[in-house]
């Protein structure tokens, strides 16, 4: 018998234990990825200076590296923060009711636990992405992509708490409050963006109380997830994206861990965590490059990943046409590709001229054989050709827009059937000449403008006018690609300038 006066000693002794195992430190493993882009194939490893360059990426192998970390380390928990759909065909291959369905599919197979919608996972319609959320097994989550009357429409969530291991940890989805400049406004018909910054605040304060972790996955870039870090409490980490941007190690604002892994499944980030008492105690955060094996053993995903591969081959793989040069992007002025495309416009909508977006041109093209896969990646988008009548007026006026881009160094368009010539004195811009087709451009005159229906739905963005008797046509941007290069056989890949500056 234990004597009356030892049980007070007792029952403390143990209260302490009790608490000590409670208190005790707690860890947990976030794998992640981001912007994936329908990359589920290895591609050419484009920042390497060697020929042939490795190649990178793939879904084998960000499958290989998450069943290695799963067997090294527990618990683990594996997110995506969105744009999944958009820079390969199969993102336009049906699959269970679904366009890109084949790619949620394989992220059930390689064991996600929950992503947020990115913006590009909107390209097709937001009917398309209930279906892909129908297909996924895991959740998703998407706490401000709301209809009119601020319902989730989508079958997302606000968020989500998991218990991993001893540790009891809330998920928050969360979408750029730019997504209407971000996206064809047709595609987002009936639906609205809640403040991010308020929503996560509210969201945090709800599920504080219930969680040892909070995560807020959101897809809105590094500079949006860094003034968010600055504005909200008790947040933990964010898993971010959009922005494309590759940080080797967390960046920390206001106690805040933030990771991002790059984009097309090139890497996988990896963040180990301790947490004490509702607060992280010691955090280490890296890349792990996904570097491509040269085999892979056989598994469901690997049969599921080449039988896309081989529809992916069948139908895209077809040479249709060559190029001389190489085709490739400028931010800061004109280039060949942004002429290419836009006189595919301009020749597929039978315009005066054409405008471009050139953040729609996703890839660049090296000389030698076109396939149709070449045009699908270097313009993912599934665009159609729209002409819009446009004054001289008008023209002039985006005309010296354009030459204010020039002067930045920072253009947004690209041009197919005018030329300028211009002049900068003492800081006033001055059109000398203005020619559409050979023939001066006069402002009572009205012209054809062809383009494609994103640039219409962002027109205060790119035209800074409101567009009317805009026809649109049933005629794809790939399809106008295609089109043209077998009309031209052998791409000339013209470099000289529409607009130049005269002394």
């Amino acid at each position: 018998m234990i004597p009356y006066f030892r049980l007070p000693f007792l029952v403390i002794a143990g209260l302490l234990s009790l608490s000590s195992i409670f208190c005790q430190p707690k860890k947990l493993t976030i794998i992640h990825t981001n912007d994936i882009h329908a990359s589920f194939l290895p591609h050419e490893a484009g920042w390497i200076r060697t020929d042939p360059k490795p190649m990178v990426g793939g879904f084998l192998e960000l499958n290989r590296l998450v069943d290695s970390l799963r067997k090294a380390k527990s618990p683990i928990l594996l997110l995506d923060a969105g744009d999944v759909m958009t820079g390969n065909p199969i993102a336009e291959m049906e699959y269970e009711g679904a366009f890109g369905g084949a790619l949620f599919e394989m992220l059930n197979m390689i064991g996600y636990e929950a992503w947020t919608i990115g913006n590009h996972d909107l390209d097709i319609s937001h009917e398309n992405l209930r279906r892909l959320t129908e297909i996924a097994k895991f959740p998703t989550l998407s706490a401000n992509l709301v209809d009119s009357t601020n319902k989730l429409i989508l079958n997302n969530v606000e968020y989500l708490i998991l218990n991993k291991g001893d540790l009891k940890v809330g998920i928050i989805g969360i979408m750029s409050d730019a997504l209407f400049e971000l996206t064809n406004t047709n595609n987002l018909k009936g639906l609205k963006v809640l403040p991010t910054i308020e929503t996560t605040q509210k969201l945090i304060d709800k599920i504080d109380p219930e969680t040892d972790l909070i995560i807020a996955l959101t897809h809105q870039g590094v500079e949006d997830d860094s003034i968010l870090a600055t504005r909200v409490k008790n947040l933990d980490v964010i898993i971010g994206s959009h922005s494309h941007t590759r940080l080797r190690s967390p960046k920390t604002i206001n106690g805040i861990l933030i990771c991002q892994t790059g984009a097309y499944c090139e890497n996988l980030g990896e963040l180990e965590l301790t947490v004490e008492n509702d607060k992280i105690t010691a955090s280490s955060g890296k890349l792990h490059t996904l570097w491509t094996k040269t085999e892979y053993p056989e598994s469901e995903l690997s049969n599921f990943v080449m039988e896309f591969k081989d529809k992916v081959d069948n139908e895209y793989s077809q040479v249709v046409g060559k190029t001389e040069l190489d085709l490739k992007r400028s931010r800061s002025g004109e280039s060949n590709i942004g002429h290419f495309i836009a006189d595919a416009i301009r020749e597929g909508s039978l315009a005066d001229f054409a405008i471009m977006n050139s953040s729609g041109i996703r890839k660049d093209i090296v000389a030698g054989n076109i396939k149709k896969v070449d045009l699908f990646e270097m313009s993912p988008f599934r665009n159609y050709l729209c002409t819009v009548p446009i004054t001289g007026k008008e023209i002039r006026d985006l005309a010296e827009k354009y030459i204010k881009s020039l002067i930045s160094g920072r253009t947004s368009l690209d041009f197919s059937g005018i030329k300028c010539d211009w002049r900068n004195a003492d800081g006033k811009i001055e059109i000398v000449s203005l020619s559409i087709g050979g023939k001066n451009v006069e402002e009572d005159n009205t012209y054809l403008c062809g383009t494609i229906d994103y640039i219409i739905n962002q027109a205060d963005r790119y035209l800074e006018m409101k567009p009317r008797d805009v026809k649109s046509s049933q005629i794809l941007l790939f399809q106008a690609l295609i089109d043209k290069v077998k009309r031209d056989k052998i791409v000339k890949g013209s470099t000289e300038n529409l607009f130049n500056e005269v002394r």
